[in-house]
C-alpha cells in the first residue's frame, strides 16, 4: 500500500460555500438572480432617460440658435424695447429715409428724413409713476411732471409719452434704467437751414406727411408708393439769392419797423423763382412754435393793391394797342372828378405830361386817362392776358386768388390803371412784369428747377418793340424819378415805385400803406425781376418821415442787386458809355426837347 492514504467519505474536510446573502441554498441563489434583473433593468431606463433628456436639450439648442440667426439677419426683432434692454451706448442720427430729399437747384440740402427713436409707455407695467415722472422730467425739458403722470394714469395700455426723441435724450432716457418705458423707431423730417426756405418747403407732420408748401404739394412724388419709388425734388430756389433776399427784407423791415416784409428774384427768361421769402417766417422743425402769421405766404396767399406798379401795364397797354405813342401825353393839371370821385396826384406837375412823364413821376391824372381811352373791354382783356384776374399755379398749395371789383366800368378802368381797386399777389405782379421786359412772352413762374432743353410755355402778350420801349421807360425811373433808390451802379436796375391804402373792412386806411418796388436788371439785356414789399412801414429820420415805396422799399432792391448780381454772373456795364447811354435813350418831351435818360 502507497504511502498515500485514502480517507473515508466521513472523514474528509467540508468547505462551507457561501455567497453575500449567506450560505449558498437554492432560496437565496433564486433571490440573486432577481436582483441581478432588476439592476439591469434600472440601469437600461436611466440610459434611456438620459438619451431622452439629451434629445430634449439638443432640440432646444437648435430652437435657440435658430432664432439668434434669425436675429443677427433682421436686427434686434422687436421694435419695441424696454430702455432697461436697449443698448446703453449713445445713439447717433442713422437711417436712410423713406421719404425723398429736397434740395435747392445746387443741389444743397432742404429737408431730408432722419431715423428717431419715440418714447411711450404701457402704464400697468410702471411699478412707480411718481418716480417715473420726476425722473423723466428732468431729460424731457419741455414736459413737466404733471403732464406726465396725466399720460401715466390713461386707462390705455399705449400711451405715447414723447416723439422724435434726439440722440441725447434716448440715451439719457436709457440711463434712466426705468421699467414700463419702449422706444419705437420713427422717422422725422428736418431741415437744415432752419427758417429759411419756409414758406416755400412747407412741413411735414408728426407722421412725415406733407402738409403745406412743397412739401404737401408733391406729396405722392417724395413719399413714393409700393408701385412707384420715393422721388427727390429739386426746387428753382439758390440758397444764397435766398439768404440775401431775407437778409435785407430782415435789415429794412427792422429799419422801417413794418409788420411784414416780402421779396422775390425770378428769372424772366425760365419762369424759374429763385428766390421767395416772406416775413415774417417761421422753422418748419419746430412749426407748432410759431403763429399763423409767421406761416401766411405773403408772396403767393397775399393779395394787394399794388399801386403805382401797375402804371406798367396800363403804359405797355397804351402803347402795344396804339392809342397813345411815346411822343403823345396827357393834360394832369387838374384833378379828374368822376361818379363823386376825385383822382389827383401825390406830387402834381399841373401841367401837360409826356407818356415818359406820366410814367417818371407816377402821375395817377395821366395814367387814369389813358386807360379810360383805352376802354373797360380792352383793358380788363389784356390784364387777363398778363394773368392778372385768375388764381396763378404754382407747385405750392398756399395759392391766393385775386379780388376783382364788383362791377368793370369806366370809374373801375381808371382807378385799377394806377393800381387801386384790383387786388393781386406779389407773386402775380412780378410774373407780369416777367413778361413786360423779357421781349413780351407770359412764362408761368415755378419754384422748380428747369433744365436746358426743358420746353417753355409762353404767350405773347405785348410786342418786342413795346417790351424794348418799357426797359427803357423802367430804367428812366429809377435814373431820374420815383425809384432813385434802387440805383446799383452798373447793373442797370429798372423798376416802378408802388404805394397804397391797405383795405380793411371794405375801406381803405390812410395809415396803412403797402409799399413795394418792382425792377428788372439789366434793363439792356433783362434777365431778372426783383420784387421788395414792406407792410406798414413807418417813416424815420433818414427818410424825412417819408414812408412811400421810393423812400423804404427801393433801396431794399438797389442793396440787394449790388450782392446778388455777382453770384448770378451778370458783369456790370460801364453805364457812360456810348453803347449803354443808346441803348437806354429815352424821348421825355413830345414837343421835340429830346433827352436821353442819361
Amino acid at each position: 500500500m502507497s504511502e498515500m492514504t485514502w480517507l473515508s467519505k466521513s472523514t474528509r474536510p467540508r468547505i462551507k460555500m457561501t455567497t453575500p446573502f449567506g450560505p449558498r441554498n437554492p432560496e437565496n441563489h433564486l433571490a440573486l438572480l432577481r436582483l441581478d434583473g432588476s439592476a439591469k433593468e434600472t440601469l437600461e431606463q436611466g440610459r434611456n432617460r438620459l438619451v431622452m433628456a439629451g434629445v430634449i436639450f439638443a432640440f432646444c439648442f437648435v430652437i435657440l440658435a435658430g432664432r439668434l440667426i434669425g436675429l443677427a439677419i433682421s436686427g434686434d426683432g422687436n421694435s419695441e424695447r424696454t430702455a432697461s434692454d436697449t443698448d446703453m451706448s449713445r445713439p447717433s442720427a442713422y437711417g436712410d429715409s423713406m421719404r425723398a430729399e429736397i434740395r435747392d437747384r445746387n443741389g444743397i440740402l432742404l429737408a431730408t428724413t432722419l431715423t428717431t427713436a419715440s418714447l411711450f409707455a404701457e402704464p400697468k407695467n410702471v411699478i412707480d409713476p411718481e418716480e417715473l415722472a420726476a425722473k423723466l422730467a428732468t431729460v424731457l425739458d419741455d414736459m413737466s411732471e404733471a403732464t406726465i403722470l396725466s399720460k401715466l394714469a390713461s386707462s390705455k395700455n399705449f400711451v405715447w409719452l414723447k416723439r422724435n426723441l434726439t440722440p441725447t435724450q434716448q440715451y439719457e432716457i436709457n440711463a434712466l434704467g426705468i421699467p414700463g418705458l419702449y422706444f419705437r423707431a420713427e422717422e422725422k423730417r428736418f431741415y437744415p437751414m432752419g427758417s429759411l426756405v419756409s414758406h416755400v418747403l412747407g412741413f411735414a407732420d408728426v407722421d412725415n406727411h406733407g402738409i403745406a408748401g412743397v412739401e404737401k404739394y408733391f406729396e405722392a412724388q417724395l413719399s413714393g408708393s409700393a408701385e412707384t419709388p420715393a422721388k427727390e425734388v429739386n426746387l428753382s430756389i439758390d440758397v444764397r439769392i435766398q439768404h440775401a433776399l431775407r437778409d435785407e427784407l430782415s435789415r429794412h423791415m427792422s429799419l422801417f419797423q413794418a409788420i411784414g416784409a416780402a421779396g422775390m428774384v425770378l428769372d424772366v427768361k425760365t419762369g424759374e423763382i429763385l428766390g421767395m421769402v416772406s416775413l415774417p417766417d417761421f422753422d418748419p422743425n419746430r412749426p407748432n412754435d410759431f403763429s399763423s402769421d409767421s406761416k401766411f405766404n405773403r408772396n403767393a396767399l397775399g393779395v394787394y393793391e399794388m399801386g403805382s406798379t401797375f402804371k406798367t401795364f396800363t403804359v405797355a397797354m397804351a402803347l402795344d394797342t396804339g392809342v397813345v405813342g411815346l411822343q403823345g401825353g396827357y393834360d394832369a393839371t387838374e384833378p379828374i372828378h368822376k361818379a363823386g370821385f376825385r383822382i389827383r396826384d401825390d406830387h402834381p406837375k399841373k401841367r401837360w405830361l409826356s407818356v415818359p412823364e406820366i410814367y417818371m413821376y407816377s402821375s395817377n391824372i395821366g395814367a387814369a386817362k389813358m386807360a379810360d381811352d383805352i376802354g373797360p373791354k380792352k383793358h380788363k382783356a389784356f390784364l387777363a392776358k398778363l394773368g392778372m384776374l385768375d388764381k396763378p399755379s404754382l407747385e405750392i398749395p398756399e395759392i391766393g386768388a385775386p379780388i376783382l371789383p364788383p362791377r368793370w366800368n369806366s370809374l373801375e378802368t381808371m382807378t385799377i390803371a394806377f393800381g387801386h381797386g384790383l387786388s393781386v399777389s406779389p407773386l402775380q405782379l412780378s410774373a407780369g412784369i416777367a413778361a413786360i421786359v423779357n421781349g413780351g412772352a407770359y412764362i408761368n413762374p415755378t419754384v422748380i428747377r428747369r433744365d436746358e432743353g426743358h420746353a417753355l410755355i409762353a404767350r405773347q402778350v405785348i410786342s418786342e418793340k413795346t417790351s424794348d420801349t418799357m426797359r427803357r421807360l423802367m430804367r428812366l425811373v429809377v435814373e431820374k424819378g420815383t425809384g432813385g433808390k434802387a440805383e446799383a451802379a452798373g447793373y442797370l436796375v429798372g423798376g416802378k415805385t408802388g404805394t397804397a391804402e391797405k383795405v380793411e373792412g371794405g375801406r381803405y386806411k390812410r395809415d396803412a400803406l403797402i409799399a413795394s418796388f418792382v425792377s428788372a436788371f439789366p434793363m439792356n439785356d433783362p434777365r431778372y425781376v426783383v420784387f421788395a414789399m414792406l407792410d406798414e412801414p413807418k417813416g424815420n429820420t433818414q427818410t424825412h418821415g417819408f414812408r412811400s415805396a421810393g423812400w423804404t422799399a427801393a433801396p431794399i432792391v438797389g442793396r440787394l442787386v449790388s450782392r446778388i448780381g455777382p453770384i448770378l454772373a451778370v458783369t456790370p456795364v460801364d453805364e457812360e458809355s456810348d453803347a449803354i447811354q443808346k441803348a437806354m435813350f429815352v424821348p421825355i418831351n413830345s414837343r421835340e426837347k429830346k433827352l436821353a435818360s442819361f
